[in-house]
């Protein structure tokens, strides 16, 4: 059994292999994810963000790779809806029940409507935080669509 957290438990749960990597967190790294791909000797194409959204002003959750940014007319497109902005981080620590740097797609407190970006599919496996900060798993990109119900889309900008 791994340390557990919502994120492992619910893989756990879900029956999904995944493998823990942990990193010294660095809060002052600044882009916090190129820092854990760099950390952890990982290519940043297959290490994955979890950023939280406001779809039409409802919750949403992308993942994609952690040097690449999102665009939010993408995003929006994606899920249906007109417009899309990040959701303030208070929000997202309480929708979710993570602390930002530390936001899974997995096991969240409430369950929402979820994208993976389609380069995921090209990687051998994918990197995605674990629910905590420093604690990530790695999984096969099937797996993460899974157990989060994903759609996957072009979403980079």
């Amino acid at each position: 059994m791994s340390k557990a957290t919502p994120a492992t438990a619910a893989l756990e749960k879900a029956g999904i292999a995944f493998t823990v990597i942990e990193y010294r967190y660095d809060p002052a790294a600044g882009q916090t994810g190129n820092h854990a791909a760099a950390s952890i000797g990982e290519e940043p194409a297959r290490v994955f963000k979890t950023l939280m959204v406001l779809v039409d002003g409802k919750p949403a959750c992308v993942v994609v790779p952690v040097a690449e940014s999102i665009s939010m007319k993408k995003v929006a497109a994606t899920f249906g809806g007109k417009s899309a902005e990040m959701m303030p981080p208070a929000v997202a620590e309480r929708n979710t029940g993570f602390r930002v740097g530390g936001i899974s797609p997995f096991g969240q407190r409430r369950r929402v409507r979820t994208a993976l970006a389609q380069e995921a599919l090209m990687q051998p496996y994918v990197i995605i935080n674990g629910g905590k900060r420093g604690y990530l798993v790695r999984l096969a990109a099937a797996d993460a669509i899974a157990v989060t119900g994903a759609i996957t889309a072009d979403l980079l900008a």
